[in-house]
């Protein structure tokens, strides 16, 4: 299977999507712009969950829902983020249909139907969260409200790609009420460290700190701190964002707390998401010509034995010792698959789990049973090893712990060799235009040089990196006096 995929040097985008269906990731639905994520990618999906969730409730969080549905007078109550989304808005006018007189068996919208007030499929929820908090805000005593939920939203898309543009994906979105514009702030940055320590210790990608610009900012927000990665095509990804909102929606939904002095104030804001996007990331951050490659700690299996046999009886004292084998796995916490399916050949296993990037595969036949061994191979590196039956969980483990450092080693050095400081403008679009990645470059500080850095090179600025040091320099494309580089790269 996996030799029918094209390679990354001929068509990275076209092995992308080859790979997402191929290896049962997702595929297109027969809604327009939207994707069945199938079993096996939504497992993945729901390990992602599961430790970002978890994270979320130790930073003090808690889980709750909110409406599908935004009336429209309530989403367009903040200008500015009404603006950012109207664009990508699907719209419920109607809430009935009706048999159509004129075609037999087939429905119409019933015309004496229609709204008094047009729904908006959410797009993003401040809107109907912020007219909620105003009904659970009185007092200093009713804050900070640290509130995250699990959804779907819809933005309407025109040019979609499973995972990582779709016009409906699933997400989280943190959404939280401050008495003070210092908590706020706080409270966007450490979602951003949150959203890092995710990417590089779970999906073993490096990623770049830093706040977006303000054309780059989420529509409604003061700030906006991103969390940057870089795919093997050389293009960035927006991995996470978090966001200082100020009191922007408090003002817009007249959220106000009385203080400990008395005083009437409006509420600080924030809202932070991730969403299904991370699964392309992980996709090409790792993954190679023969398939997928997944860093063990959110590889839905992380072992798989292929059992190799010519009858029953030996197929039997495999099953025997492969049980054995996992149940001592298991109780260590590694998830363990035995793939005893008699109508497929043992190759046809091998290339099947690299092509889905299960971490480990181990092969034991009869002559293993007779030598008291078993033979373990590396998706990450094809590495095989023949290792004592014995030994067989110590090496697993400690090959599944190599794997996932190796992994993040390898992105890391990838990037960092794809990160390139240039001081004129000729250097920089021979490096976009050539060797892509990232790009370390003076910039003036102005909307006008981005957005004509943009249109001569499709280079964006992906962010000004939070750990940048002060560096007096010239804008490389307009020559005037700058204070420190910032990352451009062309991006998804």
């Amino acid at each position: 299977m996996s030799k029918k995929l094209t390679k990354r040097t001929e068509d990275y985008s076209k092995w992308y999507n080859e790979l997402v269906v191929k290896a049962d990731l997702a595929e297109n639905s027969a809604v327009r712009g939207c994707m069945v994520i199938k079993p096996y990618g939504y497992a993945i999906w729901e390990k992602m969950q599961a430790q970002l969730d978890k994270m979320f409730k130790e930073t003090g969080h808690e889980n709750a829902y909110f409406p599908l549905f935004v009336p429209k007078s309530l989403f367009e109550a903040e200008e500015k983020n009404a603006e950012g989304f109207a664009k990508e808005c699907a719209v419920v006018t109607h809430y009935r249909l009706k048999t159509n007189p004129d075609k037999e068996g087939k429905l119409m919208v019933d015309p004496n139907a229609k709204l008094e007030e047009e729904l908006i499929v959410r797009p993003t929820s401040e809107a109907i969260i912020w007219n909620t908090y105003k009904n659970w805000i009185q007092s200093y005593r009713d804050l900070p409200i640290l509130i995250n939920q699990w959804a779907n939203v819809v933005r309407w898309e025109m040019r979609t790609r499973l995972f990582l543009r779709t016009a409906e994906f699933l997400w989280q979105e943190g959404h939280t009420a401050h008495a003070t514009k210092a908590e706020a702030v706080t409270e966007s940055l450490q979602m951003q460290r949150v959203y890092a320590e995710f990417a590089e210790d779970f999906m073993a990608m490096p990623v770049v700190k830093g706040a977006k610009t303000e054309s780059e900012r989420f529509a409604g927000a003061l700030d906006t701190y991103t969390i940057e990665a870089l795919m093997q095509d050389g293009k960035a990804l927006q991995a996470g964002t978090s966001h200082f909102l100020g009191q922007n929606f408090a003002e817009a939904f007249d959220v106000k707390y009385v203080t400990r002095e008395g005083k009437q104030e409006l509420v600080w804001a924030t809202s932070w998401g991730v969403s299904t996007r991370l699964m392309g990331g992980l996709i090409m951050t790792h993954s190679d010509d023969a398939g997928l490659v997944l860093p063990p700690k959110l590889a839905p299996i992380q072992v798989v034995f292929v059992p190799i046999y010519k009858n029953e009886e030996q197929f039997d004292a495999i099953a025997e010792k492969v049980a054995e084998i996992s149940t001592q796995l298991k109780d260590k916490g590694v998830s363990v698959k035995f793939d005893k399916r008699d109508t497929l050949r043992p190759g046809a296993k091998f290339a099947e789990w690299e092509l889905k990037g299960v971490p480990l595969r181990i092969a034991m036949g009869a002559r293993d049973l007779e030598n008291g061994t078993l033979e373990i191979a590396r998706r990450d590196t094809f590495e095989k090893q023949s290792v004592a039956q014995e030994n067989a969980v110590e090496t697993v483990l400690s090959l599944l712990e190599q794997i996932q450092e190796d992994l993040f080693a390898k992105a890391k050095s990838y990037r960092d060799q794809n990160t390139t400081v240039v001081d004129t403008f000729d250097e920089f679009k021979d490096t976009i235009k050539n060797k892509g990645g990232f790009v370390s470059a003076h910039w003036d500080g102005t909307a006008e040089t981005e957005n004509k850095i943009k249109e001569l090179t499709k280079a964006t600025i992906r962010c000004i990196p939070l750990d940048a040091l002060e560096e007096e320099g010239k804008c490389v494309y307009s020559g005037q006096k700058s204070t420190q580089r910032v990352l451009f790269a062309k991006a998804y």
